[in-house]
């Protein structure tokens, strides 16, 4: 007889609702372990050629689009799921990991039912990082630790 599968990691673990750091966030329906698995980020996978191409002139800063090591994207905007959602925060309590071209988010601490999901964007952009750049980019996590904008820092 096969073993059964525990209430706890059964569950839905997130929800999405209205948040305070930005739009629509993902917040934890369960307590979450540090390391846990929490959610796959789905989407169709294109090239990053293919994503320029899609979403090369939308001047928004906001986007679904999750760049892999491989220069795959993850287009979450056709085909994604609730991790689409998860915002961004200087001082997150997830992190997203790749697999191949799949991409996951694990928590890095312990999260409590009800807390938002976040990590870190570091979005890397080609344009110059002027000031009205990092405030079209701007963070609004709220953290003591927050840098001001999720744009990744130049190497």
């Amino acid at each position: 007889m096969p073993a059964k599968k525990s209430s706890k990691t059964s569950r839905r673990a997130v929800a999405v609702r209205g948040s305070a750091i930005h739009g629509r966030g993902v917040f934890a329906a369960r307590d979450i372990a540090k390391g846990e698995r929490i959610i796959e980020y789905k989407g169709t996978l294109i090239t990053e050629a293919a994503a320029d191409e899609r979403y090369g002139d939308d001047e928004s800063n906001h986007t679904f689009l999750f760049l892999l090591d491989n220069d795959m994207v993850i287009d979450a905007n056709r085909g994604g799921n609730s991790a689409r959602w998860i915002n961004h925060s200087c001082r997150p309590n997830c992190e997203p990991m790749e697999e191949g071209n799949r991409l996951y988010i694990d928590a890095i601490r312990n999260i409590k039912a009800g807390e938002e999901l976040s990590y870190e964007y570091n979005l890397v952009i080609e344009d110059r990082y002027t000031p009205a750049i990092k405030r079209l980019y701007a963070c609004r996590c709220g953290t003591s630790q927050c840098q001001g904008t999720f744009l990744a820092a130049r190497r």
